[in-house]
């Protein structure tokens, strides 16, 4: 009886017609694996060329099919528009309205990518997914663990931070290791369709950057206007808090002879309060949606950013309570510009440990908080 090769495994990876993605299913294709092509159709734009350097357009899906036909592998798209915009769309709307700053890459990746695609690839007979996410796994003592891309200013490991080490098993990101100017360079050199494609530089169902508008066109009857205070006093009249986020200094509607920042949102009142910079300091924050899929326990001691692509800061996290879906984070020395709205997301070293959004800052009269001991080590 002759002896047969092992087939080899099959892996689905996620398509978005970009060149991050392309890369990413053409390395695992010459690494040997049986790669399937996967798009999540997730919004629509108008079909006028008015909107350039989006991502998760129809247009998309045919890049995405026109790589994988170059590679020799099957692509497949689904309709996930439904689930894009009560999972994504609609929160980002309301969290405006509500005064805060969503993370809506965080929730798109937490409620729709992720599940989705683990759910398609188990239909395809696949048990991994691949992405073209600049981050990298390692094992430790049989945890699948998530760790900072090489890349820093690629790394996006900030967006994955709630997924599991039973999870992140069934992940591959083979881009975790370069930068963007070699992935840049390996698809030029190989000839893929969509090389030389821009990159998006805002959120895929909002590509021209105007939050406002956007939150306007499907929330005007729930829109908040109010007045702008400095020094307790009314100075402007403004058309709405989802306007406005929190360390904001540029297109108040107002000039008050002084560099001034937005201190402060009111989306019961419509007050919007302007403040100087000291004013936006926070000695730490109240955390929802919190999780440590790292294993630590509480309390713990680590390095922290409070949004995407943030310094690190060394903090102190504590429970809150008997809520293990709530903590506090408490930082070494003040930060500015804490927002509601936002991720805090949690590092030992390059490992990424847990986080959770921003409910609040705190504040207190301290302005500095000892931190009284080192690094926990994670535990299996």
């Amino acid at each position: 009886m002759p002896d047969l090769a092992a087939a080899p495994e099959r892996v689905v990876v996620a398509m978005s017609g970009g060149v991050d993605s392309s890369v990413a299913a053409m390395l695992l294709h010459e690494q040997g694996f049986e790669v399937v092509g996967v798009t999540l159709h997730l919004w629509d734009y108008p079909d006028d060329g008015s909107v350039k350097s989006r991502c998760c357009a129809p247009e998309d899906i045919h890049d995405a099919k026109r790589v994988c036909d170059a590679l020799g592998v099957p692509h497949y798209a689904f309709d996930r528009r439904e689930l894009f915009y009560s999972e994504v769309v609609q929160p980002f709307v309301d969290g405006y309205l509500d005064g805060t700053t969503p993370s809506p890459c965080v929730r798109c990746n937490r409620g729709v990518k992720v599940k989705e695609l683990l759910a398609i690839a188990t239909r395809l007979g696949a048990r991994r997914v691949a992405t073209g996410h600049y981050a990298r796994l390692q094992v430790n003592d049989g945890r699948a663990e998530l760790l900072r891309a090489l890349d820093p200013d690629k790394d996006q490991s900030y967006f994955l931070h709630m997924l599991d080490s039973e999870t992140l098993a069934r992940f591959v990101f083979p881009l975790g290791e370069m930068s963007k100017a070699e992935v840049r360079e390996l698809a030029q050199q190989r000839s893929l369709p969509g090389a030389n494609k821009g990159e998006s530089q805002e959120l895929c169902f909002v590509p021209t950057g105007r939050y406002d508008a956007f939150v306007e066109a499907r929330a005007q009857d729930r829109l908040k206007p109010g007045p702008l205070v400095e020094g307790g006093k009314v100075v402007a009249e403004h058309a709405g808090v989802h306007r406005f986020t929190i360390g904001q200094r540029r297109n108040l509607g107002v000039a008050v002879g002084k560099r001034t920042y937005v201190v402060g949102l009111d989306p019961t009142t419509g007050e919007v309060r302007l403040g100087d910079k000291d004013e936006l300091l926070a000695d730490g924050a109240a955390l929802a949606e919190f999780s440590l899929p790292s294993g630590l326990a509480l309390p713990v001691e680590c390095q922290a950013r409070v949004r995407y692509r943030g310094t690190l800061y060394a903090v102190r996290v504590e429970a809150d309570g008997d809520d293990v879906t709530r903590a506090i984070v408490r930082f070494a020395e003040p930060v500015a510009a804490v927002v509601p709205g936002q991720f805090v997301v949690l590092y030992d070293g390059d490992c990424v440990v847990g986080g959770g959004r921003i409910a609040r800052p705190l504040s207190s009269s301290r302005h500095h908080l000892p931190l009284v001991s080192n690094v926990a080590s994670r535990v299996s």
